[in-house]
């Protein structure tokens, strides 16, 4: 899987860490080491499984918000289980070999986990720039053609980066641990450089928006009514309503009125009795429903709507061409950049630097 490096060597030293003080709870050497990495889609994931797994998720918070999963084969909870337990080992191979788990059994693995997730904390909160904090949430047991997958269960549908580690024991059989993180979360955690033709597509509109600019003196008298009635305004759109006030507070300096709302306002009405400059679009990962808000943006005003930008967590190539072509003249990537943001904004409601 290409890019993601420095999500890669994030939790290549987070694992390595987790298994040596794994290792000394449980009094083995324990080895864990990330060994690949490739995208996947949850249907595609546990459609290959052949074993039971448990899966716990990783709730990130504060400037990274989302959640992630860890995946340990039911066979490796069993074993690491009940070396912390002190069981013998002719009893942990039957264990193992009939698949045998129980609450005592589920309490130890999550005290592993737990030291899982503790050099994940180390790691992240010591490499990320902003604050980052990681909770672990209880395991789910998935057992193959038994439990059955469902929109949310054992971990919501989507597109994932799953990072794959062996486990080593002396002495065991182990299989590995795969880290399954949301395609939008990744691209938080690591940003991502649109692609070339996505990034060509957007210098391409920035050119012929500074074209437009320059022949708005000649052109502009014929192509936009004359007076446009109503207060000065910036209209933000965003469902959640930290990043909306992050934005409203970029804004600040504009000195014009903002209306905001979620993706499901009702655009009549913040456009009413408003002279609209800007509309900016929030978005997580800028898919249909996002991208037809441009839709109705543009249709309150056919003959001259207002400028739209787009911001998303995670844009695709096909994302960044739709928007474009749905009617957004420029695109923010989250985590917001204060002076990105500003810039676009002084560029589209014209407004001069002091």
């Amino acid at each position: 899987m290409d890019g993601y490096t420095t999500l890669y060597g994030m939790l290549e030293a987070a694992l390595k860490q987790a298994g040596e003080e794994s290792g000394m709870l449980l009094g083995q050497e324990l080895s864990i080491a990330l060994s690949d990495s490739l995208s996947t889609s949850k249907s595609s994931y546990f459609g290959g499984l052949d074993d039971g797994c448990f899966v716990l998720g990783v709730d990130s918070g504060e400037a990274y918000a989302g959640q992630f999963y860890l995946v340990f084969s039911l066979r490796d909870a069993i074993v690491l289980s009940s070396i912390l337990l002190g069981i013998p080992p002719a009893r942990i191979q039957e264990k193992k070999r009939l698949s045998i788990i129980e609450n005592d059994d589920i309490d130890a693995f999550s005290e592993i986990a737990n030291m899982v997730n503790g050099a994940l904390n180390t790691v992240f909160q010591g490499t990320l720039p902003n604050k980052v904090r990681l909770k672990l949430l209880s395991p789910k047991k998935h057992i193959p053609e038994i439990d059955q997958l469902s929109q949310e269960e054992p971990l919501p549908d989507g597109d994932y980066l799953m990072f794959r580690s062996t486990l080593e024991m002396p002495g065991q059989e182990m299989n590995h641990l795969d880290v399954l993180i949301p395609v939008a979360l990744g691209d938080i955690f690591d940003p991502q450089p649109l692609s070339a033709e996505a990034a060509g597509a957007a210098e391409d509109l920035e050119s012929d928006i500074e074209a437009d600019s320059d022949s708005d003196g000649e052109e502009g008298a014929d192509t936009l009514p004359a007076v446009i009635d109503g207060i000065d305004s910036i209209i933000v759109l965003e469902d959640d309503e930290e990043q909306r006030l992050q934005i409203i507070g970029l804004l600040a300096f504009t000195g014009y009125q903002v209306a905001e709302g979620t993706l499901n306002a009702d655009i009549k009405e913040l456009f009413a009795g408003r002279n609209v400059k800007l509309v900016i679009i929030g978005s997580q990962n800028a898919d249909d429903r996002e991208l037809a808000v441009c839709i109705k943006v543009n249709a309150m005003r056919q003959d001259s709507p207002p400028p739209i930008i787009m911001s998303a967590e995670c844009w695709t190539r096909t994302a960044v061409l739709k928007a474009l072509k749905y009617g957004a003249r420029d695109i923010i990537i989250k985590p917001f950049n204060g002076d990105d943001v500003t810039s676009k904004v002084r560029r589209y409601c014209k407004i001069t630097q002091d």
